[in-house]
């Protein structure tokens, strides 16, 4: 029995010692400046190991900030991750921005790119990029969806599915297309204001109080009126079929169901977050720039192109001056034999 208890004692003694070396090797390599913040790290990181938690959690808690738990976080399928003209892809060009862009380099660390299917997940992880393969649960997301048909409609209501799951989880987060270039860093332009709930962006701006509301690109902070938006609002997907989330949104913010949620949503303008809808008349200030008011992926990435050129020229000279035509997307609505691609 005596011995019994001796092993037992010496074991616990163990544990104590490796818990304290453990606790001395870590605070010896942070900084003392801050020690009730490294505590809650270290406790932090022992939970996770005590307590696994799924793909999802452990990939958005590797991208967030650290000051506000905020996430980037974009979608991609097959079509998004295959070249097109001049062997870009659409992934390509997104991440170029990136390195492109004004103080844009270090978001990359909170981006998180979702794949719709497994040979986008496949090319974010050879990208060495945050990634998650959203379930689909047999549905087929893998080549372009056709802006307004019937995959595309499915598309944007699996990705508001998940950025509700985000949310729920206590994520603040930025959603972004991938159609969408970054020329500048957003994150002080959209935290500044910490009233605001929800901030949109826009494909014009409307002087007459209507918004024309885009969800290729909003920053939402996780509260309880924002998660039951995002109920709501996919809920209404049952309700009406033939609409993309886009449009059951902008219902739901003409019905005044934001003003019942005591809701404070933000319209970005477009001088500052740019689109092909309305172009920014100012480079000086310009945020990003989207490929909206375009059909499909060959016109956008053809055009965006130029987007690039031209921002590396303003960089080049600092004298504003106009856009390139997007004449690739004024095209793509008239182009009755497109092919999407596979």
């Amino acid at each position: 029995m005596s011995s019994g208890h001796n092993s037992s004692g010496n074991l616990a003694m163990a544990i104590a010692l490796l818990f304290a070396g453990a606790l001395y090797i870590y605070f010896s390599s942070r900084s003392v400046s801050d020690p009730i913040s490294d505590f809650q790290n270290y406790v932090d990181s022992l939970r996770r190991i005590a307590y696994p938690v799924d793909e999802l959690e452990a990939v958005l808690d590797m991208a967030a900030t650290r000051n506000n738990k905020t996430v980037i976080i974009a979608m991609v399928n097959k079509a998004y991750v295959k070249e097109v003209g001049g062997g870009r892809t659409m992934l390509d060009l997104f991440l170029e921005s990136f390195w492109e862009g004004e103080g844009t380099l270090p978001l990359l660390d909170h981006l998180v790119v979702v794949a719709a299917d497994q040979t986008a997940y496949d090319r974010c992880r050879f990208k060495r990029l945050h990634c998650y393969k959203m379930e689909t649960e047999g549905i087929d997301l893998e080549g372009e969806k056709v802006y307004m048909s019937k995959d595309f409609i499915e598309m944007m209501w699996r990705r508001t599915r998940l950025l509700l799951d985000v949310l729920s989880r206590g994520y603040h987060l930025i959603f972004t297309d991938t159609d969408v270039l970054w020329l500048r860093s957003p994150l002080s332009r959209l935290s500044n204001n910490e009233n605001l709930d929800m901030q949109i962006s826009v494909d014009s701006n409307n002087g007459t109080g209507g918004h024309l509301i885009n969800t290729g690109f909003y920053h939402v902070r996780s509260n309880n009126k924002t998660i039951s938006l995002f109920q709501k609002w996919y809920e209404m997907r049952l309700e009406w079929t033939d609409m993309k989330e886009q449009d059951v949104l902008k219902k739901l913010l003409d019905s005044g169901f934001f003003d019942q949620l005591g809701l404070n949503v933000g319209f970005l303008n477009t001088t500052e977050f740019s689109g092909f809808c309305q172009d920014s008349p100012d480079l000086g200030v310009v945020t990003t720039v989207h490929a909206n008011c375009c059909r499909h992926i060959s016109a956008k990435v053809s055009d965006l192109t130029l987007v690039i050129g031209d921002w590396k020229r303003y960089k080049a000279s600092r004298v504003n001056s106009k856009w390139s035509p997007h004449v690739e997307c004024g095209r793509s609505w008239s182009d009755a034999h497109y092919i999407p691609r596979l």
